[in-house]
C-alpha cells in the first residue's frame, strides 16, 4: 500500500461541450444545486452532479481540467 497518492490525469470535456458550457443550478423547491454542462437544445444540463458546497465546484472544475472563472 503506497501513501502518495497520484494525480488522476483530468476527464475529457464531453464532445459537443465547451468549457463556457458549465453551468450550476438550483432547485426552486428543495434549494438543491447542481453542476454540469448545459445543453441549449435540449435545455438541460448532462453530466450533472450534486453540489453541496463551493468545494463540489471547484472539484467539478478540476476533474475536467477547466480552470474556475
Amino acid at each position: 500500500m503506497s501513501l502518495i497518492r497520484r494525480k488522476k490525469p483530468a476527464l475529457p470535456i464531453p464532445e459537443p461541450y465547451r468549457a463556457e458550457d458549465v453551468r450550476v443550478e438550483s432547485s426552486t423547491c428543495t434549494g438543491e444545486r447542481t453542476i454540469g454542462f448545459y445543453d441549449k437544445g435540449k435545455k438541460m444540463l448532462m453530466f450533472a452532479e450534486l453540489v453541496q458546497s463551493d468545494e463540489d465546484i471547484s472539484r467539478f472544475y478540476k476533474k475536467y481540467g477547466i480552470s474556475r472563472p
